[in-house]
């Protein structure tokens, strides 16, 4: 994992939506900041946002951590074009 951006946050790309998970909704990303994808919970304590994401859509995750099965990220949402966190992204 290398260069996140501002914050600690990584720009990445959905590739693909699981809404029957064995622990429930999630969504896996790559991103050229992290060796290997990043899964993320669809849950309201990670996704903060109200609908999906779809495959092939830019996000921003955060709270990247290692774990046996590979990378998750305990942070995600779309990204805008408002906001220094969007902005930082977009560089």
């Amino acid at each position: 994992m290398n260069n996140p951006l501002e914050g600690g946050y990584y720009l990445a790309i959905v590739q693909a939506v699981v809404r029957e998970g064995k622990h429930g909704p999630y969504a896996v990303a790559i991103s050229s900041q992290i060796t290997g994808s990043v899964t993320f919970s669809l849950s309201p304590d990670v996704w903060q946002e109200s609908s999906e994401p779809q495959e092939g859509l830019e996000v921003i995750l955060g709270d990247v951590r290692k774990k046996r099965a590979g990378w998750r990220a305990f942070f995600a949402r779309f990204v805008r074009p408002t906001g220094n966190q969007q902005q930082t992204a977009r560089r």
